[in-house]
């Protein structure tokens, strides 16, 4: 009775052994080698370095509050932009606190009562890490940026174009800006002196 009970448990406890090697560990080696091999920066987190330094992801937004720098959108993870604590404010539409919010946003964004904010300056993102904002909040802030660099707005305008993503194939998905790579640009030009951004 015994030995017909083991050798019916034989197989079954064979590849339960054999899959526990195969998808637990042979397969993430090999998906974790090939990440390496043909995705290394993408599976290594998309770091952006300067030197030897890194300074940032182009995945995960960073809070930059000078004027001489391109604003993300404003975070709602932890304390802004913590990676640990990524999630959206769960504030809906007929929230006091974000209607407060929003509102203390648009005074301090808009160069003139009643000039339009792009939405994504003053909403933040369902993960709250977004690094992109669109070309229209990037391009709203040009001025901005060219008065406090001493550079032409014009200038300004040119590179946000230049580092303006377009939609996969025309048609998937949005235009975007990643503010992190469009600040490093910003110090990449000769006017205006290097910089530490934020």
């Amino acid at each position: 009775m015994l030995k017909d009970i083991a050798s019916a448990l034989r197989p079954a406890v064979m590849m339960t052994a054999l899959f526990a090697v195969l998808l637990g560990l042979v397969y993430p080696l090999v998906l974790t080698a090939i990440g390496q091999i043909a995705f290394s920066s993408q599976a290594n987190g998309s770091l952006i370095r300067s030197g030897d330094r890194v300074i940032g992801s182009s995945l995960i937004g960073q809070a930059f509050t000078s004027e001489r720098y391109f604003h993300g959108r404003p975070s709602a993870a932890g304390k802004g932009y913590d990676p640990t604590a990524s999630s959206g404010s769960n504030l809906g539409p007929a929230s006091a606190a974000l209607a407060d919010r929003v509102r203390t946003d648009l005074a301090t964004l808009a160069p003139s009562p009643g000039s339009p904010v792009p939405a994504d300056l003053v909403t933040t993102s369902a993960s709250g890490l977004d690094p992109h904002i669109s070309p229209e909040a990037a391009l709203f802030q040009a001025s901005r940026v060219a008065a406090a660099r001493g550079l032409g707005a014009a200038q300004v305008r040119t590179l946000v174009d230049a580092h303006t993503q377009r939609p996969l194939f025309g048609i998937l998905g949005e235009p975007t800006v990643n503010v992190l790579e469009l600040n490093l640009a910003l110090d990449s030009l000769p006017v205006g002196g290097p910089s530490s951004p934020r």
